[in-house]
């Protein structure tokens, strides 16, 4: 089994933002089928997708998040850093780097050098 893609509720007004964000860890826009495409935008990464879900009051979780894993971790957090997304480094409990950081939308998202074995 393999997990294909999550949903995060985003503003209508974020999308444009939240997609610069996502191209910064690796994720093209790719077309949402049919009728979903008025209702959700969606980015891709190999077989990975993250659905953008439109709404005027999106849930955020507080600690909830998405993990994504970038090979090219350096520059990956460079790439964060200098389009103004803080970068909170985490303790590498599997001695891989990692960090959180968060979408324009407001979504927690991890940052992981390489999955945990």
């Amino acid at each position: 089994m393999t997990l294909q893609h999550v949903a995060l509720e985003t503003r209508q007004g974020d999308i444009g933002a939240e997609l610069r964000f996502w191209a910064l860890l690796g994720f093209e826009p790719v077309a949402a089928p049919g009728r979903l495409a008025a209702r959700a935008t969606w980015v891709q990464s190999g077989a990975r997708q993250i659905h953008l879900l439109h709404t005027e009051d999106p849930v955020i979780p507080p600690h909830g998040h998405v993990a994504v894993v970038c090979p090219d971790y350096a520059p990956t957090l460079d790439a964060l850093r200098e389009a103004g997304f803080e970068v909170d480094e985490r303790a590498r409990h599997w001695g891989e780097p990692r960090c959180f950081t968060r979408s324009p939308g407001g979504h927690r998202v991890e940052v992981m050098a390489a999955p945990p074995p």
